[in-house]
């Protein structure tokens, strides 16, 4: 084999994130002119080896044109058809072998099969590459099937009804039957409720609700369970789920429409306040499910309304769609004690977590919580509505896409087989003769297809302080081997998106590029000054028009302007119209006590999780889920078994769902009270919460099968229930994946993003905790919008990560490139950015809590508020004119107190004025 040297040394080139036409390295020769082609003499001004003639570096044609002119020297590119050497002479079949050298782990040579067959010694390798373990990147990902996931404000709705019982409290939905039926036959001894009129069904649920008003603790609760029988749809009288559904929703209008949900208010108002109950429950050593019997009967029937009400279907009554309207209003409204309802449920979370109330549902509340919240404020498309009306009404450009709806469209990633599992199918084929090529067309085509496959696990950047080039990268020969051919029908979720500028830079940006083009031209700097260009070259100023026109301006941006105006001249500035949006009554209303809560969200989201281990001092979260007897037989205990995963699971999905409502709802309402909240969950560890609930096996998560589909409802009410056995608890249902536990953990994933989005103190936690494995082990589940907010999370951080992690890590980065949207100069993958220094992080929380505060004491702190700035009502006309209400003895004795308290006492009058 001819000298390595004899041929021109050929790279890949990274354009886009897909690898493109391989190019003659760039070489510097003598003057400093820069030569395409194989290394030239160190001396004179020959030519270089090979007979090429020097051209100058010219760009990437310039290097196109030259590698075809040196195409042919050595052979030894796999996307060129191979060509008579040059200068050595090597085969095409000696190339396949340097070429499997080159993907062997470590490139210490070609592999030793091919060293028998072919008699050729190892190219020597470098020194630090012979003790370079095999690179990990591709490790961990698994050939797992695309998961059909259609990301959602909730799951279906029969889904969401079952998740609100457990499977123990199964023989409670007889005896809620039996309950109605009771009181049901006093009155209509001959028919049944689905053979009633309208006006016999509203008289009977006027007489239910009359009976919940009576005192006798055991009479409340039958008449309870009796109005809870007729929100689950009475389904002893219907036939089919379908048929219980369609009762369900009647009566539960129907109920709504006699007032039921205010008296329920009324009465987990006095179940919150039952000391006796709380003290009893504080005394017992283990706390069971009849420990719960009335909170869970009014929470479940709470629940109903709440659910039903908020979900719209086609066949709605027009008086149900007012009625819808009106009890989202009272929803959101401090009716009850002045607060709204959701607060009252924050209050109960509170107080579980404390230890004063251990007998609490705790996952009954959470899932009550998250669709009152769900339904006063509104889902996703409500918000993505709610923020075009606020740019409207704040004079800013349209928004020019719905992220939710892009990522959508967008597909999972499929990273191909680790660098051995290509060489064992290569050893597996046999040595033969390597038929087609790869052409580059074709191959430039499929990485825009899928950029996950445009990669080998081989491929790294090489440290080298002469070039700073690519070495070592590699690509897999064959076609039929390894990438199967491109489909001739490309599928319809695969459409491009329409072509833009692909993430607008924000004031911030235009700031600090003008910053580094003063410091880099000029030699100062003018702070926030966007303007002056004075001295700066032409094409600066190009591209500072390029970057204003497509700049974006948020909601954000807007409201911290209007603040520091509201700081910087209270008295002109006038005051501030806060439109009361439902937002805005839930901010004041959690604001007193918004730690706790958050305090209280996060401890019941770590004995939730999956990964946390069993503690003595940890709450009890499984009170309304183990029974009185504690099972005697391994089915049982079984079957137990499943209903406790099953628990958490749910607890978890409906906490992650009010964190990420509560956040986005704040972000559009006021990006202070977003920051206030983001600032607590912060301080109260919610960072490596979250990365210890991905610290596990997150694709078996996704897969779990806790749940047995014939126990849940309606089905267990409509159907008679099969026997069970310990073959079908272990099948579980026939989904590919849990919904719910898919929903959970992108719902912490968008939080994770949330909390560190241009935050670099909170980037560095990430850094810190080592969150780059753990992310990268999510990466796993080939679902677009999981996969992406990973990758999210990957590139805020990769700055600091260094440069011996980017060089192991290619794929990611490729994937990071290609899946995420970019700014316009976007310096994400190295430390230049001047905000990625780490003094400043400690002054940059402490600037942020300092504005909190003084936005929370101006808004909201009116006790503390400056007297002399309060309006002060001066006029003598309206002051006499104001009515005082006096008390009825004041009245009568007026006399007597005007003669004692007036009359009788001299005053002086020099003295008072002086």
């Amino acid at each position: 084999m001819a000298a390595p040297s004899a041929a021109p040394h050929l790279i890949w080139r990274r354009r886009g994130g897909a690898l493109r036409r391989p190019v003659a390295r760039v070489r510097r020769g003598a003057g400093g002119r820069c030569w395409a082609g194989p290394r030239p003499p160190l001396r004179g001004g020959g030519r270089p080896a090979g007979g090429a003639k020097s051209q100058p570096f010219g760009g990437e044609r310039e290097l196109r044109r030259c590698h075809s002119q040196h195409g042919g020297g050595g052979g030894a590119t796999p996307a060129l058809p191979a060509a008579p050497a040059r200068g050595g002479g090597e085969s095409s079949r000696e190339l396949g072998a340097v070429w499997a050298a080159a993907m062997e782990p470590g490139g210490a040579g070609p592999l030793p099969g091919n060293n028998k067959a072919r008699g050729g010694a190892a190219p020597p390798a470098k020194g630090r590459e012979l003790g370079r373990p095999p690179r990990k990147d591709s490790e961990g990902y698994s050939e797992s099937p695309d998961l059909e996931f259609e990301y959602a404000d909730t799951d279906k709705w029969a889904a969401e009804l079952s998740e609100l019982y457990s499977y123990t409290e199964g023989p409670e939905f007889l005896l809620n039957r039996k309950c109605f039926e009771e009181d049901f036959r006093i009155h209509m001894r001959d028919k049944k409720w689905t053979e009633l009129d309208r006006n016999q069904h509203r008289t009977h649920a006027m007489r239910l609700l009359d009976g919940l008003e009576v005192t006798a603790r055991e009479k409340r609760l039958r008449v309870a369970r009796a109005i809870l029988y007729v929100a689950q749809g009475t389904f002893g009288e219907c036939g089919s789920e379908a048929e219980v559904q369609a009762w369900m929703r009647y009566n539960i209008f129907l109920l709504l429409e006699v007032g039921t949900f205010n008296a329920l208010v009324e009465l987990l108002n006095m179940e919150i306040d039952n000391s006796a109950a709380c003290s009893s429950a504080v005394r017992k050593p283990a706390i069971s499910l009849a420990d719960s019997t009335d909170l869970r009967v009014l929470l479940n029937i709470m629940y109903l309304i709440v659910e039903t009400v908020r979900q719209e279907a086609e066949g709605d009554k027009p008086e149900w769609k007012s009625m819808r309207q009106t009890f989202r209003a009272e929803l959101g409204a401090p009716l009850y004690n002045n607060e709204p309802f959701s607060v009252m449920l924050f209050g109960m979370v509170t107080k579980f977590c404390s230890g004063h109330a251990p007998h609490f549902p705790m996952k009954k509340v959470l899932l009550l919580l998250w669709k009152t919240v769900l339904c006063t404020l509104g889902g996703f498309e409500e918000l993505q509505s709610m923020k075009a009306e606020k740019r409207e009404l704040l004079g800013l450009p349209p928004l020019p896409e719905d992220s939710i709806k892009v990522i959508r469209n967008m597909r999972a990633a499929s990273p191909p087989a680790s660098a051995s599992d290509l060489i064992e199918q290569q050893q597996k084929r046999g040595r033969r003769e390597h038929k087609a090529l790869i052409k580059q067309d074709n191959l430039d085509a499929f990485n825009e297809r899928d950029p996950y496959k445009a990669d080998d696990s081989r491929e790294e950047e090489e440290e080298n302080d002469d070039d700073n080039s690519l070495e070592g990268e590699t690509f897999p020969l064959e076609r039929d081997e390894v990438m199967p051919p491109p489909p001739s029908t490309p599928p319809a979720t695969a459409s491009p998106a329409p072509k833009g500028c692909p993430g607008p830079p924000r004031e911030k940006d235009i700031e600090m590029f003008l910053e580094s083009s003063r410091s880099k031209f000029i030699g100062y700097t003018l702070g926030s000054d966007t303007n002056t260009v004075v001295g700066l070259p032409r094409p600066i100023h190009e591209s500072i028009r390029t970057l204003k026109l497509h700049k974006y301006t948020s909601i954000a941006e807007v409201q911290v302007h209007m603040e520091d105006e509201f700081l910087r001249s209270p008295l002109s500035g006038g005051e501030e119209e806060v439109e009361q949006v439902p937002a805005e009554i839930l901010y004041q209303g959690l604001l007193p006590s918004l730690p706790q809560y958050m305090i209280a969200l996060l401890k019941i989201l770590l004995a939730a999780a999956p990964t946390s281990k069993a503690k003595t001092d940890s709450i009890n979260i499984l009170a309304d889920v183990l029974p009185e007897e504690m099972p005697t037989t391994v089915l049982q205990s079984m079957k137990l078994g499943v209903d406790v995963n099953r628990h958490k699971e749910i607890i978890v999905k409906a906490i992650s769902a009010v964190l990420l409502l509560l956040l986005k709802h704040f972000k559009l309402n006021h990006i202070y009270q977003f920051e206030y909240m983001a600032q607590h969950l912060v301080f109260a560890n919610c960072i490596p919460l979250i990365l210890k609930f991905f610290n596990q096996n997150i694709m078996s998560y996704i897969t779990a099968k806790n749940s047995i589909s014939v126990l849940d409802y309606p089905y267990c009410v409509v159907h008679e229930l099969p026997e069970l056995t310990a073959e079908s608890l272990e099948a579980g249902d026939n989904n590919q994946f849990c919904w719910r536990n898919l929903f959970s953990c992108i719902n912490l994933l968008r939080i994770l993003n949330k909390l560190t989005k241009w935050k670099h103190s909170r980037t560095m936690m990430l850094v810190v905790f080592k969150s780059a494995p753990i992310l990268k082990r999510a990466l796993k589940v080939k679902q677009a919008m999981m996969q992406l907010y990973v990758l999210k999370l990957l590139k805020v951080q990769t700055k600091y990560l260094g440069r011996q992690w980017r060089k192991s890590n290619m794929k990611t980065m490729s994937a990071i490139y290609q899946k995420v949207r970019h700014r316009l100069n976007d310096d994400w993958a190295y430390g230049n950015d001047l905000d990625a220094r780490p003094w400043d992080f400690q002054a940059e929380e402490c600037a942020l809590r300092a504005s909190i505060e003084r936005f929370n004491s101006r808004r909201y702190d009116r006790a503390h508020s400056n007297p002399d700035f309060l309006p002060v009502d001066n006029c003598l006309q309206s002051v006499l004119g104001q009515r005082v209400d006096l008390p009825e003895d004041f009245q009568v004795n007026y006399d007597l107190w005007l003669e004692r308290e007036v009359f009788s006492r001299p005053i002086s009058w020099e003295e008072l004025l002086q």
